[in-house]
């Protein structure tokens, strides 16, 4: 009986060295393209669509939880009653991300992060721009090519942004590469 309880756990430790070997990362940087969905915010105004860059840094303080600083700039010329409008809103936002590393090469992570947004509009000779707060809440999926860098296909947000005392609802989606230390 000893002997093969012995020969159990020399065997369940033999099978568990490679997960340990194979610990994630503690810090990540992500880059890539991002695309911003949002509607007017004027009565009976068209949705509009802005493209743009992502960047985020990810520390994890375990092998799940960790914090990220996101950072994001769009661009657009939408049309709102007609006119173009030059539109930029950036955005800068903070908060815990949750990953699930698992055996297969897809790492799923969800996050919620909180900051602010800054939009910038100019049409018809006038400009103007707004800082305020903005969160965004929502996750996506890694595919691991080596232990150092990964490629994330999908991470889509649910974004709400004050803007003059009002709230509006945006969608973002961004794909790009994670690079991980």
């Amino acid at each position: 009986m000893l002997r093969k309880t012995l020969v159990l756990c020399v065997g369940l430790l033999l099978c568990t060295a490679p997960a340990v070997c194979q610990e994630p990362a503690k810090a990540e940087i992500f880059g890539g393209y991002q695309y911003f969905h949002a509607s007017s915010g004027l009565s009976g105004g068209d949705s509009f669509n802005l493209n743009g860059c992502n960047a985020a840094l990810s520390g994890y303080f375990d092998r799940n939880l960790g914090i990220t600083a996101d950072f994001a700039g769009v661009y657009g010329t939408p049309t709102a009653l007609g006119v173009g409008v030059h539109s930029h809103f950036y955005s800068f936002l903070f908060g815990p991300v949750l990953r699930v590393p698992n055996a297969s090469k897809l790492t799923p992570f969800v996050h919620v992060l909180f900051g602010g947004g800054r939009i910038s509009l100019s049409a018809l000779g006038t400009s103007g721009s707004e800082t305020d707060f903005t969160w965004a809440a929502g996750g996506g999926v890694d595919a691991n090519l080596t232990r150092n860098f990964s490629v994330r296909f999908a991470q889509a947000n649910f974004m709400q942004i004050r803007t003059s005392g009002d709230s509006q609802n945006a969608f973002r989606y961004s794909a790009g590469i994670v690079i991980k230390f």
